[in-house]
Formats: C-alpha cells, structure tokens, sequence
C-alpha cells in the first residue's frame, strides 16, 4: 500500500488538479471522483491514511487559495466527508469504526496542536451535522448520534479558542435545538406509517375481491383515445414534494442525554469559565425540550410593571395610572399635554396678553400709536 509521504504528494497533484479546473459543473464532477477515491482502498488503515493526507494538506494549502477559488474547495472538504460517513454506513455502523474516524477529524481538524486554519474549522463544524443528515438520517439512533456529537462536547468544554466555542455551540448545539421540531415532527410521520402499514397488512385479505372489481370499473372508466385529461399526483408523489419543501433529513436526538453529557463535560473545574457559561445556557435549552417546554409561560403582572418601568418614556402613561402607578416627569408632561375631555381638567394655562407697541415698533410696522402715548407728546 501507499505510505503517509506518499498520499501527501498524491494529494498535493489532486490538490491542484482541482485547482486548475475552473468551470463549476466539471468542478463538482472532479470533485466527486476525488472525494470517491476512498472507496479504492481495501482496508480501514489504508482509507484512514488517504483521509488524515487530505486534511493535512487543505491545512497546509489553505492559506494560498485565493478568495475566487475558496468555494471549489469548501465543496470539496464536504464531498470528501461524505464519502467518509458513506464508509462507516457500508461497515454498518460500528462502533469501533465510528471512534476512529471521529478521532482523526479530530486530532487533524480541531485538535489545538493540529494548526487547522480558521477557515477549515469553521467549515468543517458547519457541514458536519448536515452531512451526517444525509447519510444516515433514517438508520442512525439517538445513541448514536449522542456519539457522533460527543468529541464537540468535549472539545466545546476545553477549548481556549472562543471561536472554536462559538462555531460549535452555533453549528452543534444550537442547531440541534432549531430543528427539535421537524425531529418530532418526521418521528410522529414515521410511527403513522408503521401504524398504517400494520393496518394495511391486516385488511389485505378482506380486500381481495374488492381489488378485482376496482380494476374492471376504471377500464370502463378509461377516457377515449385521443383526449387530454389532467394526471392528478398520486399520494406517494405529494409525500416526496412535502419532503423537498421541508429542507431535507433530520437527526433524531435524546435532548435529556444530551444536556446530562453536556454538564457532565462543563461541570469539571478545568472548564474555563466563559465556556461553563456558554454551555449552560445550551443546556437549560435543551432540558427544556426535553421536559417539554417549547413555549415560555405568559409572565406575570410584576413582570410586566417591571418591564414597563424599563421601558421608561416609550409606555403607556395612562396604563401606568390605571394600574396604581405614579407616572415620572417626562410621563407627566405627556398627560399633561393629552386634548382634554368634557368633564376633564387639565393644567393651568396662564394667558399671555399681548403688549402694546411702542413708537419705534409702531412706526415699523406701519401700526397707529395708542392715544394715551400721543396724549403724553402733546
């Protein structure tokens, strides 16, 4: 087989292979056939080696790659994870298989002595929930997905990197807890189905004679040759519409499992406390979801006077009095200035008496002289 010296310059060719290829529709072609490669070797080692080649030279080139060629590459890194995950599918998912892999991404990509650019880890911790959607959505449990996310539990708990901690939490756990809903939401579907195939099962018997004389009807039913009739989407089409609109597979997660490993790693006193911080909201989220409390309760009356009075000027200064409050000064001058009512008093207004003109001023504005003043000239 292949040494580790090498795949790296084996990867360094592909590396600007794809490099040099420049139209997007033969890019995607490339790079599935690279990221496909990994099916050649025979053994896991052998797979395993071509993959920590791979990693080790995207961490070694990334810093070259301009900003018009970024995007081939980020599609590549998650083609080339598919057809990782697509490896631990074929092998059935097993356990041991599952921990080496989840060991070299890693130690490559995560890992503080790795030397992983910013830009590989951000992706890599982005793409990952999504491709192991689409690869093992309808056969993974929820135990082992616990297992699939629990090198981001600890690394999440460790780390001094607060980008690193902020990526994971976004890209792991907060995406978790943003699609719990269509996780319930395709259990609840799958458990109709089971139910409905139980009862199918149980009523194909009955129906057997009633299958021939359905037949027979819609031959007699058959429109002439020749004429346009609309074909109405059958049920199965409708459902495969229904799945291309709700955004694709979902991972089904134990959200009480997942908050105990994630205070269990928090917890210890080698956490550093701004990441205790961060994970403990992440996990009264998730006991959240897990006790069943989707929706915050209504708050209570206090609440809302206390929230009121921060909102300062912006409430209602006639709410507020309604309400037993004695409203600020800025509140009163607001009252003060409400249009008034039949039967309402509002402030005093002193009445402003205009003065009279004095000669000056008179002369200005063309204005006759009071006669009091011409009086006092004559």
């Amino acid at each position: 087989g292949f040494t580790h010296d090498e795949l790296l310059k084996v990867w360094k060719g592909l590396f600007y292979c794809m490099w040099m290829q420049d139209k997007p529709l033969l890019q995607e072609e490339l790079g599935r056939t690279i990221s496909q490669l990994v099916h050649a070797f025979q053994t896991t080692e052998a797979q395993h080696l071509f993959l920590q080649a791979f990693w080790q030279t995207m961490n070694r080139e990334w810093t070259g790659i301009d900003r018009l060629r970024l995007d081939k590459f980020y599609m590549l890194m998650r083609m080339v994870l598919n057809e990782s995950l697509k490896v631990l599918k074929m092998r059935g998912w097993e356990e041991r298989q599952i921990e080496e892999l989840l060991e070299l991404l890693m130690t490559e990509i995560l890992h503080p002595s790795s030397q992983a650019p910013n830009g590989v880890k951000s992706h890599f911790i982005e793409i990952f929930l999504e491709e192991l959607a689409k690869v093992g959505a309808e056969e993974l449990t929820a135990d082992q997905n616990l297992k699939f996310i629990d090198p981001f539990c600890r690394i999440a708990a460790r780390t001094k990197d607060s980008l690193v901690l902020n990526n994971i939490t976004r890209g792991i756990f907060e995406t978790i807890v943003e699609q719990a809903p269509l996780a319930i939401e395709d259990l609840l579907n799958e458990l109709d189905t089971q139910d409905e195939e139980v009862a199918s099962d149980s009523d194909e018997s009955s129906e057997g004679g009633e299958r021939g004389d359905a037949l027979s009807q819609k031959r007699s039913e058959k429109p002439p040759a020749g004429s346009i009739c609309r074909a109405e989407p059958e049920a199965g089409e409708e459902q495969a519409g229904d799945d291309r609109d709700s955004g694709g597979p979902v991972l089904q997660f134990d959200y009480e499992a997942v908050a105990n490993r994630l205070f269990e790693m928090a917890s210890r006193q080698s956490t550093p406390s701004q990441n205790r911080k961060r994970l403990y909201k992440v996990i009264r989220k998730l006991q959240d979801l897990a006790g069943g409390k989707g929706e915050k309760e209504p708050p209570s009356p206090g609440m809302e006077r206390k929230r009121s009075r921060r909102r300062g000027v912006g409430a209602d200064p006639e709410a507020r009095a309604e309400a037993g409050e004695q409203p600020g000064t800025a509140e009163r001058a607001l009252l003060r200035d409400q249009p008034r009512g039949r039967g309402q008093r509002g402030a005093r207004q002193r009445r402003r008496t205009p003065r009279p003109l004095t000669s000056a001023r008179a002369k200005a504005a063309n204005v006759q002289e009071p006669e009091k003043k011409k009086k006092r000239r004559e």
